[in-house]
């Protein structure tokens, strides 16, 4: 029986891999464009500050389709999974069950879980993932 376990980001995902008493540590990095605007009018004279025009909706687009590339790496990287649970900040864990549930559905049945949880170390998401499987949820 192959559990993994997913603490995931928009930055990065930490898959472990439990086999029997066998563990796996694989990390896989989104590639997300983190969008910070700057720029101005570069006159220290402008009266209401930068008057640039910031393309939002542009910003947008380009991540969601970033998501998806991270989103159908994780996919790929889990596809042998008997039983998967997601633990992160944000909701980034949720999207990717979303993106499971629509597009990957074999994969989306075999989701246990989706737990909210903090910035960790790699041992610290091995013993989430560790502890959450050994209790047979």
């Amino acid at each position: 029986m192959k559990n993994i376990g997913i603490w995931m980001d928009k930055e990065k995902a930490h898959i472990v891999r439990l086999t029997g008493e066998q563990e796996g540590f694989e990390t896989i990095m989104s590639d997300l464009e983190f969008y910070r605007p700057s720029g101005g009018s570069g006159t220290k004279s402008a009266k209401w500050g930068p008057q640039d025009v910031i393309q939002d909706s542009k910003f947008l687009e380009r991540e969601k389709h970033q998501l998806k590339t991270y989103f159908d790496h994780l996919a790929n990287a889990i596809k042998d999974a008997d039983a998967i649970a997601l633990f992160g900040p944000g909701d980034t864990n949720e999207k990717f069950k979303k993106e499971l549930t629509n597009n990957y559905k074999p994969l989306a049945t075999k989701l246990k879980t989706v737990i909210k949880s903090d910035s960790m170390t790699e041992n610290q998401v091995k013993a989430l993932v560790r502890d959450y499987f050994k209790k047979g949820k």
